[in-house]
């Protein structure tokens, strides 16, 4: 069993096995509509929502130890020998220096996103992180990051497809269509708002795009592409417009928490870089991968950060960090910011439509990327192989689209996940780490392999990518550390009692020409 557990995949078996005509994708994508797949990922609703968030700070009425942050909680028990002096009520402000967060996030995943461009350029599979995994750290580590990239994706998806139906609602109702709160709103809601029997909006949308991505990833690049090119136009016009709002003196204090304030802001806004790493699970649908994908996933980031700091520096220049922490203004920061300056009203229209364009794209291409990891998973038998299944005609692995697409779409009808940015930040940070890692390993152990990309002063980048996502994993609060352990002991149980027995290190035994796939 140990040897199973620890036995890595060769990197040419993975480009054999996916070069097999009944398990081949269509290579259609080019350097372009990868960086558009990136951006249509990491610019989704996050950025509309979460930049008030952490600059204002979450606060709980009642105080409780697993509302405080990891490091935070350490900080003080080595210092006191108590947790009692420790800020339980949330999480401390950012402030204007929200803006500092984000380009101290872009960096951290700059370093991951150079380990990624590396693997993806070396590896050119579907599966992203966890085939990275598995060429490199053993079969346990790559079950683990699966089932972690399986939390990252559909927690992430099935929020955004909630908090597109509520924007979707709210838009009818400026035209006079009032949509029924019992089939637009989820069963289970959050205290303080509305239930209903179902939201058919967060359903609909999803089933709407499965139909599309079954139909061909080509298809499905070009609808992203044009959704990209709106929210990336809405975004341009809110910093141009919005810069005339501004009041110097909304950026003072910048920084009110200082330090603290900013990793904690960097701990939340994280989740609004997630998308990049989604780039390298198209690496087998692309037509020149060693080329295209580090392209993709590094210019995404870059235009991506420019944004996110444009928009960060005009929203807290229109309107004091405070105003976010509850309300409208918590929910909707830049259409209250804009409404709070009575902003023109067709300048209010445009935001919110690339908001809608925002949502709509992020689900589109995480849909895609999790059906990918599903993809490569089942192929190599850690999951059923209805997962692996392509399709005759539009050369997609239809039957894993279609049970994603229900795995998001129902809960998105049922079920309102309040948590779901944290959840999906510690799952994506400990992603990033295990890549970086490999990295690592692959320099060490196959030094000789060509690589059409490479990470420059190894060990230095990837060592400062592992040591920064450990320390942005400290900013969650410890509620969120207790949830994410519990996901993976799931899923550790799910591969001790199917995984391991399905695998195909199971189903067959070592063989003698085969020394690459074991750590030798």
């Amino acid at each position: 069993m140990p040897s199973q557990l620890l036995r890595c995949k060769s990197i040419d078996r993975l480009i054999a096995e996916s070069e097999e005509p009944h398990r081949r994708l269509k290579k259609t994508l080019g350097p372009w509509s990868l960086t558009a797949l990136g951006i249509g990922a990491i610019i989704g609703a996050g950025i509309f929502v979460l930049t008030g968030t952490a600059a204002a700070g979450e606060y709980s009425i009642v105080p409780h130890w697993w509302k405080a942050q990891a490091l935070d909680l350490i900080l003080n028990f080595l210092r006191h020998g108590t947790i009692s002096s420790t800020i339980m009520h949330g999480r401390p402000p950012a402030g204007p220096a929200i803006a500092i967060s984000f380009a101290l996030v872009a960096i951290v995943c700059a370093f991951a996103g150079l380990c990624y461009a590396e693997l993806a350029s070396m590896i050119p599979i579907a599966g992203s992180a966890y085939t990275y995994s598995y060429a490199t750290l053993g079969e346990i580590f790559a079950w683990i990051i699966g089932w972690d990239l399986i939390l990252e994706y559909a927690v992430s998806n099935v929020a955004v497809a909630v908090g597109f139906g509520g924007y979707f609602k709210a838009e009818l109702q400026e035209f006079g269509i009032n949509l029924p709160d019992k089939w637009s709103n989820p069963y289970w809601s959050a205290p303080g708002t509305p239930h209903g029997y179902f939201n058919i909006p967060g359903f609909l949308v999803v089933m709407i795009l499965t139909v599309l991505l079954v139909r061909g990833v080509r298809e499905s690049a070009e609808t992203n592409n044009v959704m990209v090119l709106i929210k990336l136009g809405a975004i341009l016009t809110f910093i141009v417009a919005g810069a005339y709002f501004i009041r110097p003196a909304n950026w003072h204090p910048f920084a009110p928490e200082g330090f603290a304030g900013i990793l904690s802001g960097g701990a939340i806004i994280f989740f609004t870089y997630i998308g990049f790493d989604s780039v390298s699970t198209a690496a087998e649908e692309a037509r020149n991968p060693q080329r295209d994908i580090p392209f993709g996933i590094i210019a995404s980031l870059i235009v991506c950060t420019v944004l996110y700091i444009g928009v960060a520096i005009v929203l807290l220049g229109m309107q004091k960090y405070t105003v976010f922490r509850t309300g409208d203004a918590a929910a909707a920061p830049v259409a209250y910011a804009l409404q709070a300056v009575r902003a023109d009203p067709r300048l209010q229209f445009v935001i919110i439509v690339g908001g809608l364009m925002g949502m709509l794209s992020s689900l589109l291409v995480f849909q895609y990327g999790q059906t990918r990891i599903w993809f490569a998973m089942s192929r190599d038998g850690l999951l059923p192989k209805i997962f692996s299944a392509v399709h005759p005609k539009f050369k997609t692995p239809h039957w894993s689209t279609w049970i994603a697409g229900f795995a998001v779409g129902i809960p998105a009808g049922l079920v309102s996940i309040s948590d779901a940015a944290d959840l999906s930040n510690i799952g994506t940070l400990f992603a990033f780490l295990l890549v970086s890692l490999g990295v690592l390993l692959l320099r060490r152990h196959q030094p000789e392999r060509p690589r059409g990309f490479r990470v420059p002063f190894v060990p230095l980048f990837p060592w400062l990518a592992i040591v920064f996502c450990l320390v942005l994993m400290m900013g969650l609060p410890i509620e969120t550390w207790l949830r994410f352990v519990i996901w993976l002991g799931i899923g550790l149980v799910i591969y001790r009692f199917y995984s391991r027995r399905h695998s195909e290190f199971a189903q067959r035994p070592p063989a003698p020409s085969l020394t690459t796939e074991t750590r030798s």
